[in-house]
């Protein structure tokens, strides 16, 4: 019964809901709060289970943790991603929250109760290596005005970090759906498989949980090794220390974001349109060090910005990116990752942020600490293919008839 509670309570909108459809489908009653507790204690269970699965990992020599465990096949094609999502905390100790208002409040991004979770997905993938770029020439989403203009206000609106951002936001219109529609343009790789992290621990605590999970899953083995992130300092410094050996990709609509505002900033739409079709012609080639000479360029035209220029201001918007392509060059060889059959779009990380939101996310939504992490890594579980509460069940029920675990067949 445990098992249904809990399924109810981490799939639906709310606990509520959880107690109407238990009732309703199941022919059991169980309150709101108690599907409530029952998520929260069985959520702290699973997170105990991980953090000493970090503790082991962390504890390996380092030329373990870099390799592949006993017994696990290493996949082909590994990729590892991760992003921040946003759910509120109302905790009443208030110490955490209050430090780290404190801290959001410093970097410009200060919220009441708005707080930052942290969302990974492993994915294995299959995919062709080709001794040339597969897909040279851009795919026509790309070069739409009607497609660039609506991605370009989906990103801007998803990137408001307090109160603005409450509302969910659509996926951009272009991800690997829309890619897979252009076949006889670019194929994106197939996923195969997918795990997922959710946790509302601080960055440099969220690496060794992403490491911990591809170590088990084989991922540091793999023949071929990809990181996708957008230009988040915390996703590149989770990749320094644990993913070093992944290739390391940002996000190609993220540098398109940056690409497009900038062609368009202080010029009319059909020359800024222009000037945006060869700058992420380039981008696409691979070719980004003729895109930063133009906005170098374009910023001499215009001059440095100065401490009265808004965010919309031309000298803002190409000063910022200019300093983001300089900063991601070595992370934006587009061409090359293809004919290497890697990824080059964080969408699937973008989709795994919504199914979180789902679900923790919401204007009436209010999360303590201890339940906001349970629910979490509940619902990382519930999305992961491999369906770790099966086993978490078979083995809570041995422990406690000292019963053997039933292990299902492979």
């Amino acid at each position: 019964m445990l098992d249904k509670i809990v399924y109810a309570g981490v799939n639906n909108s709310s606990f509520e809901q959880a107690s109407k459809d238990l009732s309703k489908l199941a022919e059991v009653e169980v309150s709101a709060k108690q599907v409530e507790r029952v998520c929260k204690r069985i959520g702290a269970e699973r997170v105990d289970e991980r953090n000493e699965a970090v503790e082991a990992f962390q504890a390996l020599p380092l030329t373990e943790r870099k390799a592949t465990p006993a017994g696990v096949p290493a996949p082909e094609l590994a990729v590892v991603g991760c992003d921040g999502g946003r759910l509120q905390i109302l905790d009443r100790s208030g110490a955490k929250v209050e430090a780290e208002a404190a801290s959001e409040a410093a970097d410009g991004k200060h919220s009441k109760h708005w707080r930052e979770d942290k969302i990974g997905v492993l994915q294995t993938m299959k995919s062709a290596v080709s001794t040339s770029d597969p897909c040279p020439e851009i795919p026509e989403c790309f070069v739409d005005p009607t497609r660039i203009i609506k991605l370009a206000r989906e990103l801007k609106k998803q990137s408001l970090p307090s109160e603005d951002a409450v509302q969910e936001t659509a996926e951009p219109e272009i991800g690997v759906e829309t890619l897979a529609e252009n076949r006889h343009v670019y194929e994106p790789p197939e996923v195969l498989e997918k795990r997922f992290a959710g946790s509302r621990v601080r960055w440099p605590d969220f690496g060794p949980i992403l490491a911990t999970m591809a170590w088990t899953w084989g991922f540091f083995g793999a023949t071929r090794k990809a990181f996708l992130g957008d230009g988040s300092d915390n996703n590149w410094t989770i990749w320094r220390n644990y993913f070093s050996s992944f290739v390391p990709i940002l996000d190609f609509i993220h540098a398109l974001s940056y690409v497009f505002a900038s062609a368009m900033a202080g010029r009319k739409f059909a020359e800024g349109w222009s000037i945006y079709e060869q700058w992420i012609r380039w981008v696409w080639s691979g070719e980004v060090a003729q895109v930063i000479a133009a906005l170098a360029q374009r910023q001499l035209e215009l001059g440095t910005p100065q401490e009265d220029d808004g965010e919309t201001s031309p000298r803002q918007i190409v000063a910022q990116a200019l300093t983001y392509l300089q900063n991601h060059q070595s992370q934006m060889k587009y061409a090359e990752y293809r004919q290497q059959g890697l990824p080059i779009t964080s969408s699937y990380v973008e989709s795994a942020v919504k199914q979180f939101n789902q679900r923790v996310k919401g204007t009436e939504k209010f999360w303590s600490e201890e339940g906001a992490e349970a629910i979490l890594q509940l619902r990382a579980d519930h999305l992961s293919d491999d369906e770790p509460l099966e086993s978490f069940w078979q083995t809570r029920q041995a422990e406690q008839t000292g019963q053997r675990p039933y292990r299902k067949a492979a």
